[in-house]
């Protein structure tokens, strides 16, 4: 209700920078006296031309030279676009490549919330999933995971059940990506100002529930493979699509591989019940495996932890441990690696 006295205030439309998810952590990165000089722009596709880039009053394509990524913020040099400089990220997506070299790959920026997609079917992948709330935690992004293609599954809530024992930090919902669900179910998240991602392999119905959002088809979208479940490429490239709300929607190509490195931080927050228990081993070097006062062995000879759930998290924490080490011990770490992958295999079959 309005104060007594005064008339309601008309709602006030979201400035042009603000629809596109300026916020102040960014403007208080800008040095006023060169606001004539310097233009906040967002880039909303990276091409092997140049960086897509929208502003207040600028849409173009400006030449590749700073190092960004789709959902960037830079300050537009007029005179010079290529020295354009990439403000401080809120947020950062990043994976190491794919391939056998040990670069990074910048996945987005400053995004809000991220939406982990899966699907209902063959495509259900605990160990990938954790992987995406890892990559999730890291960046300090909310994390929510939805499952697709729910309408087509004869028990959507086992899988509901399956994806929310990853993290009690991390709200999972079944949906129709067809129907007025996503609407509904996503929109506390997508609101003005907002940026919001989608995360998943091919086929999970990324493109589709873009589409939901905006009621018409932003995104191409494809049918999957019927006889295991897995996609087609539809998305080639990452693009930022922005609602007549003021919501930024990244769409992303689905990922094959998703390397992790430096998700040290990511990696124990998913799995923080078993990261908890390993301070309470009598040695700081325990290695979790036969050593005495192992707390992690003791409870899982308890039954209180899943012995597959171990198995991933100490999967994944070599590969940390590997990717995030130096060139020059990469070859030791590549034996001890497979050593230690096909030991905790072992154990588990017994």
């Amino acid at each position: 209700m309005a104060p007594s006295g005064s008339s309601k205030l008309p709602k006030r439309e979201p400035s042009p920078l603000n629809s596109l998810g300026w916020k102040p952590f960014f403007s208080q990165q800008t040095d006023v006296d060169a606001a004539a000089d310097a233009l906040p722009v967002r880039v909303v596709e990276v091409h092997r031309t140049g960086l897509h880039v929208l502003g207040e009053s600028l849409d173009t394509l400006i030449p590749p030279g700073p190092d960004a990524t789709v959902g960037d913020w830079l300050l537009y040099d007029r005179q010079k676009p290529s020295n354009s400089k990439v403000l401080e990220r809120s947020s950062v997506f990043e994976r190491r490549a794919p391939g056998t070299d040990r670069k990074r790959q910048l996945i987005a920026a400053n995004v809000d919330t991220v939406f982990i997609v899966s699907s209902c079917n063959k495509d259900f992948n605990i160990a990938r999933l954790e992987r995406y709330v890892a990559l999730a935690f890291e960046a300090e992004v909310t994390p929510m995971i939805l499952l697709t293609k729910a309408d087509l599954c004869n028990d959507p809530e086992a899988y509901v059940k399956a994806a929310s024992a990853i993290s009690n930090r991390v709200l999972v919902e079944g949906l129709n990506a067809l129907s007025e669900e996503p609407i509904a179910k996503l929109a506390p998240w997508c609101k003005p100002g907002q940026t919001i991602a989608f995360l998943g392999s091919s086929g999970v119905g990324k493109s589709t529930l873009v589409n939901a959002l905006f009621r018409e088809g932003v995104a191409d979208t494809a049918t999957i493979r019927e006889d295991d479940s897995k996609g087609r490429h539809t998305t080639t490239r990452r693009q930022l699509h922005f609602t007549a709300g003021g919501c930024a929607v990244l769409d992303t190509p689905g990922m094959r591989e998703l390397q992790l490195t430096d998700v040290e931080a990511g990696i124990a927050d998913v799995f923080a019940d078993i990261v908890a228990l390993a301070g309470h081993c009598r040695f700081s070097d325990c290695r979790h495996d036969s050593e005495p006062g192992c707390a992690i062995q003791g409870a899982l000879a308890r039954g209180e932890i899943d012995p597959d759930r171990l198995v991933r998290w100490n999967k994944l924490a070599a590969e940390e441990r590997f990717n995030a080490s130096t060139l020059a011990e990469r070859k030791t770490a590549d034996k001890s690696l497979h050593k230690m992958i096909t030991a905790i295999q072992r154990k588990n079959r017994k």
